[in-house]
């Protein structure tokens, strides 16, 4: 679908009665006090008061069909005046009145050409996001990605950025590498999004729930990520909790966990979800990775020189397989180490961190315990040998 072509901006000159007397007698009553309101706080030129009683008429749910004459007919006179971020978030709340796609896009980027990019770079930004998620949503992926690209060439720049102009651009962002089913990515800019709103506040239940299953499952697919802290921190994972979803949150703490066990286990779920089915070998190898992960990180620093009947007896692998289970793991930096083919072994010299469950947690403890014991069993032979030389 080729980039949609919008109407040039029209001159604007306001009739202030008139407007107010149409507002009035085209309203119901219950809005009728904003219009009074909009009125005198437009003649005593007191922009920033206005500006919010304009989003408090906005948010009032007798006034959605109205918002877009008020934009057209009254906020056009003297939006000049208003803080341009606050005007740009305004004009994104009336376009989701406009359900025809291109007076859709004709309202968002007539006033694209309106806005002064020196004024408010994060104006620009927002609306820059807003029109590209418009035309993600109207199928044109390639005007996404040229809008994408010009947003993120201003904000890449900014420091101190508003979270919602944040916000904007990855949710765009994420729901573009959505589309184009690039995983990582899509991972990486909806944590990303999800960090600069409140999701109790700003999203919906289903939205959440929604978010939490893609996110779960990029975390699976993405043939780069091994590492899902960040997420299984999330409190976006709670919105799957006693859902008939809820087995893809487990599934994402034995993938961490390096579980061969619990994977199996919940391998027969998968033809409920048919994209991990279609996956099953990739998973299959991940998990793999990832048990071989788990067992270098259980052995202390002295002990992670393995045989592969041992790594073939932790990933459940044939031995003759574990070479290049082990190769894949160096060339993914996942390890750091060498292979001895002749004596089949391979030496562990560092591994990925990662978050850890309390298990994994308890392990630690008990390492360090043990490796406590051991300083003060060389403390206490060390020390009366280094005061008898002293002596």
């Amino acid at each position: 679908m080729s980039t949609m072509e919008v109407d040039a901006p029209k001159p604007f000159k306001l009739n202030l009665d008139q407007f107010i007397a149409t507002a009035l007698s085209s309203t119901p009553p219950e809005l009728h006090p904003f219009f009074e309101s909009f009125k005198t706080l437009y003649t005593r030129k007191l922009w920033h008061q206005l500006t919010t009683k304009l989003f408090e008429f906005l948010e009032h749910p007798a006034s959605p069909k109205f918002h877009v004459d008020l934009f057209e007919h009254f906020v056009r006179d003297f939006e000049s005046k208003l803080n341009q971020l606050r005007l740009v978030q305004l004009a994104v709340k009336v376009s989701k009145q406009i359900d025809n796609p291109q007076q859709h896009l004709a309202f968002l980027t007539s006033l694209l050409a309106r806005i002064d990019t020196d004024k408010s770079k994060e104006a620009h930004v927002l609306l820059l996001a807003t029109i590209g998620h418009s035309k993600l949503v109207y199928g044109d992926l390639e005007g996404t990605r040229t809008d994408m690209d010009k947003a993120w060439s201003v904000l890449d720049s900014l420091e101190g950025v508003d979270p919602r102009v944040n916000a904007a651009y990855y949710e765009v962002a994420a729901n573009y590498y959505k589309a184009k089913a690039d995983y990582a990515p899509y991972y990486r800019n909806s944590l990303l999004y999800l960090a600069c709103v409140d999701p109790a506040v700003d999203m919906t239940l289903d939205e959440r729930r929604s978010r939490a299953h893609d996110l779960a499952l990029s975390a699976f697919l993405a043939d780069t990520i091994y590492n899902f802290g960040e997420l299984l921190m999330h409190p976006i994972l709670d919105a799957l909790d006693g859902t008939p979803q809820e087995w893809i949150k487990r599934l994402l703490f034995t993938f961490n966990e390096g579980s061969i066990g619990k994977f199996e286990a919940l391998a027969p779920l998968f033809p409920q979800v048919p994209i991990l089915q279609e996956n099953y070998p990739f998973l299959r190898q991940k998990i793999c990775l990832m048990a071989l992960i788990e067992s270098v990180f259980k052995r202390s620093a002295d002990n992670r020189t393995m045989p592969f009947a041992t790594i073939a007896e932790e990933t459940r692998l044939p031995v003759e397989e574990v070479e290049h289970l082990v190769m894949k793991a160096l060339s993914l930096k996942l390890i750091k180490g060498s292979l001895d083919q002749v004596d089949q072994k391979a030496t562990i010299s560092w591994v990925q961190p990662r978050v850890l469950s309390r298990q994994q947690i308890g392990g630690l403890a008990s390492r360090l315990d043990d490796w406590v014991k051991k300083l003060n069993a060389v403390e206490s032979k060390v020390a009366p040998e280094v005061l008898a030389t002293a002596a």
